[in-house]
């Protein structure tokens, strides 16, 4: 695998926000499920922050991978634990199937887009008590 996106996943794991930062293009793209844009470093820097509150054990894991120059296909399982109140409570814990498109530019990440249903976490979010 490409190991700019190697270090991307294991910054994702860690819920390193600095090292994810270090890793994007100062005009990354980021889209979620949803298709909703996010666009330049540091914006991300409060997303990322802000969604490693709300699920401070977010991780993925990546089975298989495709890569063509500089677009990688990634394919696994994103997860995590829905903490609205900072308590890891089991019935708030969820997983889907995820896949992950990354664009490399001159070792950095110009763009990550996630596929995935967020349902699971949706329906937390509906129904986690407050």
């Amino acid at each position: 695998m490409n190991p700019t996106v190697a270090q991307f996943i294991a910054c994702i794991n860690r819920q390193d926000v600095e090292g994810l930062c270090r890793l994007m293009t100062p005009d990354h793209l980021f889209v979620d499920s949803m298709g909703i844009e996010v666009r330049g470093r540091e914006p991300m820097r409060e997303g990322w922050r802000a969604y490693f509150a709300m699920v401070p054990d977010y991780h993925i894991a990546v089975t298989d991978y495709l890569e063509t120059g500089p677009v990688v296909a990634l394919f696994g399982q994103a997860g995590g634990t829905y903490s609205p109140d900072d308590r890891m409570l089991t019935q708030n814990r969820w997983e889907t199937p995820a896949a992950w498109k990354a664009v490399v530019r001159d070792s950095l990440i110009a763009e990550w887009r996630v596929y995935a249903d967020n349902e699971p976490m949706r329906r937390l979010m509906r129904t986690a008590p407050e």
